[in-house]
């Protein structure tokens, strides 16, 4: 059965475990979130002493899966529930023994299996455990960038009982510096909501700058409005210190600045103007309709449309394609002159 990560945690936590868990995927934040719940909840503190392993894929002899699927036949020492978790499965290569376990499955046993990737399932024995009734399979994949922002908010809500406000800023401040790394964004995150001063709720880029080290006024956001405001010095500024640090390679900053541009095509042609429809159709926070408002001003459809044909050329040229041996500062220079003059 595939499942979802919220369905799969809502039936854990209401006791209902599955005789084995096929958690894969290229994110292993959720893969680990639902490996750890059931290491820590599953068994109580004296059965987990007995009756609780945990294997490595990388360790298992002849990277065959043989010696964790006899762990999951043996009996549990407490007479209860027995737990097996095998992590990093992704370094086996031998899956013989789990195909013959689907035939015979231990009732009593929990088989975690945490495989880092994605099993080829053209192969037999994943076509035979996709399809088992007693297996839940569950697909981790990795975010898109642009569902980071998105995602940042709803981790915010959902972890705080809303007692903890984000400034709408620093979700896309956060993005950009940290990419599709859930766990890395998880943990910056719970560095903000703990490194609150007593009395602060709300997470703004003063408080990222102090806590997570992203300066509030050398970033992407700061550059973005610098561009919307036509103000030409500050953000040659911003490119110049971009340009300066290894933190901030051209490739990666220019992508939000191109889908910013990309929307603003978009909003050009748009029939309503409405921030509310806005929002909905270009998938962004009514917070920024304001910016798509004045940079429509300052920038009409004729030029956007040569600014996003000013980003793609700059892109093929940061590959090697018509560029021996510009430099970043070189290539910011250039980008900024054309969209702004």
């Amino acid at each position: 059965m595939i499942k979802k990560y919220a369905d799969i945690i809502t039936a854990l936590q209401a006791g209902n475990y599955a005789p084995i868990y096929i958690l894969c995927g290229e994110e292993p934040y959720y893969i680990d979130r639902v490996a750890d719940f059931i290491a820590a909840n599953a068994l109580d503190d004296m059965a987990r002493e007995f009756d609780q392993q945990v294997l490595y894929g990388r360790d298992l002899q002849g990277n065959d899966i043989a010696p964790v699927i006899s762990a999951a036949r043996g009996y549990a020492m407490m007479g209860g529930r027995k737990v097996v978790i095998v992590r990093e499965a992704q370094s086996i290569k031998k899956w013989d023994a789990l195909e013959a376990y689907l035939n015979v499955i231990m009732d009593q046993t929990v088989l975690v299996i945490c495989y880092k990737g994605k099993p080829d399932k053209r192969l037999n024995v994943w076509k035979k455990v996709a399809e088992h009734p007693q297996v839940v399979w569950m697909q981790s994949d990795k975010l898109r960038d642009y569902e980071v922002e998105k995602w940042i908010l709803s981790y915010i809500q959902e972890n705080n009982n809303s007692s903890v406000r984000i400034d709408p800023r620093v979700a896309p401040l956060l993005a950009d510096h940290l990419g599709t790394d859930l766990s890395a964004i998880v943990g910056a995150l719970d560095k903000l909501i703990a490194g609150r001063p007593e009395g602060v709720n709300v997470i703004d880029p003063a408080l990222v700058e102090r806590n997570i080290g992203i300066s509030k006024d050398y970033n992407i956001m700061e550059l973005q409005a610098a561009i919307i405001r036509g103000d030409v010095v500050k953000a040659n500024r911003i490119t110049l210190y971009f340009a300066s640090s290894k933190d901030h390679p051209m490739i990666r900053e220019m992508a939000p600045l191109f889908t910013f541009f990309s929307n603003l095509l978009m909003y050009h042609y748009m029939p309503s103007k409405a921030p509310a429809v806005v929002a909905r159709e270009l998938g962004i926070n009514p917070y920024f309709v304001k910016d798509y408002e004045m940079a429509a001003r300052r920038y009409p459809a004729g030029k956007t449309f040569l600014i996003v044909g000013y980003f793609r050329d700059v892109d093929a040229r940061l590959k090697g394609i018509n560029n021996p041996s510009a430099k970043d500062d070189d290539l910011w220079k250039e980008l900024i002159f054309k969209i702004m003059h």
